[in-house]
């Protein structure tokens, strides 16, 4: 039971190669680290892990499954959510949010999940029926969460997902992020310039 990415290398349609036979594992439970100066690819690796994007080579397994691409789910969630760095990115701009997080938990228990999600990250009920555009980076991130687990992932990508908000805020939401991952018992992927963030949060630590 893990994620991994096995053997993986990545090249840019420009021809710019990342990595080259990189191996990651990360265990349910665990809280990873990935560090490296900027541009050395934390970004792309979340992508690759999460879907996103494909590797030239290798593969990327949760649970001994092939993560598949983002792109050519139907309607069904990945068991690898991605947090990224700009919440908007997670919505469509021209849906409103309530319908956004409705397309992702429909009905049943995920719809009960999501639902006693909003209250824990302090989501407003008035927020779902705005655009994304009409939030707050902090108001837009706590839905972002909402959504990525109210589907009960069992790997969690966090890319500088708190990194645009102000230290009170950042400090709410891990806090709520760590108390659901210590019951839940979700993996966990972390990308911070925050070396006090990365010594709260992570167990364990990748250098690229």
């Amino acid at each position: 039971m893990s994620l991994e990415a096995q053997d993986v290398s990545f090249r840019y349609p420009c021809g710019r190669e990342l990595y080259r036979g990189l191996s990651l594992s990360v265990e349910p439970g665990e809280r990873v680290a990935l560090t490296a100066p900027s541009g050395r690819g934390k970004t792309t690796l979340c992508r690759l892990l999460a879907g996103y994007l494909e590797p030239s080579v290798g593969r990327v397994l949760a649970d001994g499954e092939p993560v598949r691409p983002v792109a050519r789910l139907r309607g069904e969630a990945s068991p690898v959510q991605l947090l990224p760095q700009h919440p908007e990115l997670a919505f469509d701009p021209r849906v409103r949010l309530g319908r956004s997080l409705g397309e992702v938990a429909g009905a049943g228990e995920a719809r009960a999940r999501a639902d006693e999600l909003l209250g824990s990250f302090g989501v407003r009920e008035e927020w779902l029926a705005r655009r994304p555009h009409e939030l707050s980076g902090g108001e837009l991130m706590r839905l972002a969460m909402v959504r990525a687990l109210s589907v009960r992932p069992r790997y969690l990508i966090a890319d500088e997902s708190t990194a645009m908000l102000d230290a009170v805020t950042q400090a709410e939401l891990w806090h709520v992020l760590l108390g659901l991952q210590e019951s839940d018992g979700w993996g966990l992927v972390l990308v911070s310039h925050s070396p006090a963030l990365v010594g709260r949060v992570a167990t364990r630590r990748v250098e690229l």
